[in-house]
Parts: C-alpha cells; sequence; structure tokens
C-alpha cells in the first residue's frame, strides 16, 4: 500500500544557500526507496477553506517501509540539517487509505463507538 512523506513548511523570504543545496540533493535520495514528488511547495493554490500558510510537499513512497527507510537513510539524514536549521515546519509519513476505502464505513464505526462508550 502506498505511503506518504508530507511537509508543510515556513520557508524565509530568501533561501538560504543550504536550502538551495538540500532541494539540489533531496532527488538522489529518493531514488533507492522509489520515492517521487507529488506536490512540491504549489505556489498556486486554491484555499476554499480556513487558511493555509506554507509551503506544502508531499512525497509518494510504495509502502510505509519505504518511506521509513528513506526518512532514516544515512544519505537523507546527511542531508536534512540543511533544510531543517532554516525552516520550520512539520514532517509526517502516512499510510494512503487501503483500496475500497468507505469513509461512511468509517464513520458508522466511530459513531457505534461513541454510542457504546456513552
Amino acid at each position: 500500500m502506498s505511503a506518504y512523506a508530507i511537509a508543510n513548511l515556513f520557508p524565509p523570504a530568501r533561501l538560504d544557500d543550504e536550502v538551495l543545496t538540500y532541494m539540489e540533493r533531496i532527488g538522489a535520495t529518493l531514488d533507492p526507496y522509489g520515492g517521487r514528488f507529488l506536490v512540491h511547495g504549489a505556489p498556486e493554490r486554491d484555499v476554499r477553506e480556513g487558511e493555509w500558510p506554507g509551503a506544502l510537499v508531499i512525497i509518494g513512497f510504495p509502502s510505509m517501509d519505504a518511506a521509513r527507510s528513506w526518512y532514516d537513510s544515512e544519505a537523507y539524514q546527511e542531508l536534512a540539517p540543511l533544510r531543517a536549521r532554516h525552516m520550520k515546519g512539520a514532517v509526517v509519513l502516512i499510510d494512503a487509505v487501503p483500496p475500497g476505502y468507505d469513509a461512511a464505513e468509517t464513520a458508522a464505526r466511530l459513531r457505534e463507538a461513541q454510542q457504546n462508550a456513552a
């Protein structure tokens, strides 16, 4: 099942040279794990509800194991501080929903659990 590395980053007005170096080199760290950028910064966005500060980055992986292996790899861990020193933000690794996922079924389970807890 697919997994994703998702980051909401807050770049400074002027990108430090280390951040640009990070951007130049991150692709090579993804390749061995089947990772690829799905969204990178998305400067054009249409916010329909609430506020959306920061820059969204989504990297797709073939599995959660691949995503974890990439993030924990020596190659990425050597590179990550180049970004982290200059950009605040959050990074999460998350599984995709399984094939055939139905939000209504999830709602029904949650509704039942709440009723049983009451």
